[in-house]
């Protein structure tokens, strides 16, 4: 439970450059805590029953081990082991610094925008990163070859693609000509087409594989040339997420 909550924590979120803290989205707040407070509830729930267990489990262990058990090896309690928590800090300057401290206050600004630089940055090299991960994967199985026969790939080669299209256009911060122009690109590449319709014409896998290298190896030098482009400029009177 608490991996699949991980996982929609991060698939939800941009990165944000302190660990334990991710971007979401204001529009999304509503149906991302009540996403996660299900994820506790179902935690907590399963974690009941397995204290509910564990007396016979270690019984169990005792039984199997032998001379080899050692009681120290078993928690004595599960009380609070199992247990997440969310929450929604703030990251802008406390307003009362205005007025008591005026040169704090516009150096915590500072310093909350150069943050959200770094948050863009973050979230460019994700989605990049990730786009050439999905595209090289496809093109793999589209062109490679086992016992010389071309390799078997599943829907969710040509599904996860999707899937990422759709989280580019919903969790993307700010354009960045680029990328967008080569997501654009996957995107036109794959549109209309169904996973069988690659299985079945050799042609048409030759054709989104060549398409997709080529994006794939412009992917890299955008990651590559440019790792940390900035992409706010500095000086704008504010940074909304």
């Amino acid at each position: 439970m608490r991996s699949e909550a991980s996982g929609y924590w991060r698939t939800e979120t941009l990165p944000f450059p302190e660990s334990g803290i991710r971007l979401l989205s204001q529009a999304k707040l509503a149906v991302f805590h009540s996403r996660m407070t299900h994820y506790r509830e179902e935690l907590q729930g399963a974690a009941s029953q397995l204290t509910g267990e564990y007396e016979h489990m270690k019984s169990e262990a005792q039984r199997r081990l032998g001379s080899l058990f050692n009681q120290h090896d078993y928690p004595f309690t599960l009380e609070n082991l199992f247990d997440m928590e969310v929450s929604y800090p703030t990251i802008e300057p406390p307003a009362y610094l205005v007025s008591l401290h005026p040169d704090v206050y516009q150096a915590e600004q500072a310093r909350v925008r150069e943050r959200f630089e770094s948050a863009v940055e973050l979230a460019e090299q994700a989605f990049a990163g990730e786009l050439q991960k999905l595209v090289s994967h496809l093109a793999e199985r589209l062109t490679g070859l086992h016992d010389g026969q071309p390799k078997v790939f599943r829907d969710t080669a040509v599904e996860n693609l999707r899937e990422f299209f759709s989280r580019f256009r919903q969790l993307n911060i700010r354009s960045n000509p680029e990328l967008d122009e080569l997501v654009n690109q996957a995107q036109q590449v794959v549109s209309g087409i169904e996973p069988q319709q690659l299985r079945d014409s050799v042609r048409l896998r030759q054709m989104v594989a060549r398409d997709f290298e080529q994006i794939q190896a412009s992917v890299g030098e955008l990651l590559v040339d440019r790792p940390r482009r900035n992409i706010l400029r500095r000086g704008q009177a504010g940074v909304g997420a």
